[in-house]
């Protein structure tokens, strides 16, 4: 729903308290990818206006609301599963004027702690890798609709993007490259509300 990511804006950009490269542990299979975003997330040293401005950087869809409203009135149900922090998408949300249901990892930022993520420990989707389990929500998803459609862009999404029906995945950034390379037929978005009006002039 963002052009860009939290993670990578607040990696690139934030000053931090170490320099260790705590993605690469990850990469290389030293942490899960929750550890990772954990120490990364709390390595973040910046102030309020610092950390408010990586999230006005990440470009929510201008155009979510509409979106969001023209697909409820089609019948569509709207899921948001990220590997992430609640944290900043309930922010991005809440400007938007969205409430959506949201699972993710719960975050708590200061300006001494950096973002500090909890395990979802009480979330029926809790996976210790990589806190929700984002194969699980869609699972959940079809369960209740075999059409469901799940939209990606990150190596977490790359398992529930093998769970939906033909035509129904959509997939961008590092998600669209693997699937490219693996030959998986997809439809590509540049914006969330690109996935809605393709979704609307099926129906």
């Amino acid at each position: 729903m963002t052009k860009y990511d939290f993670f990578d804006l607040a990696l690139r950009d934030l000053p931090a308290a170490s320099d260790h490269d705590y993605w690469q542990d990850f990469v290389a299979g030293r942490l899960t990818h929750f550890a990772a975003l954990q120490k990364i997330f709390a390595n973040i040293r910046t102030d309020w206006t610092g950390v408010n401005d990586i999230i006005q950087r990440m470009e929510l869809d201008p155009s979510l609301k509409d979106s969001v409203a023209r697909l409820r009135a089609a019948g569509w149900e709207i899921i948001i599963a990220s590997a992430g922090s609640e944290w900043y998408i309930r922010r991005l949300l809440a400007q938007a004027g969205v409430e959506l249901e949201v699972h993710a990892n719960p975050g708590v930022f200061s300006p001494e702690t950096g973002l500090v993520l909890s395990p979802p420990v009480d979330s029926p989707y809790y996976s210790p890798h990589t806190g929700i389990d984002k194969s699980a929500v869609m699972r959940a998803a079809l369960a209740r609709d075999p059409r469901a459609v799940f939209a990606g862009d990150g190596r977490p999404d790359l398992a529930p993007a093998q769970l939906v029906q033909p035509g129904r995945l959509y997939a961008c950034g590092w998600l669209a490259d693997h699937l490219r390379q693996g030959g998986t037929a997809f439809h590509p978005f540049g914006t969330w509300s690109e996935i809605a009006n393709h979704l609307l002039e099926q129906t």
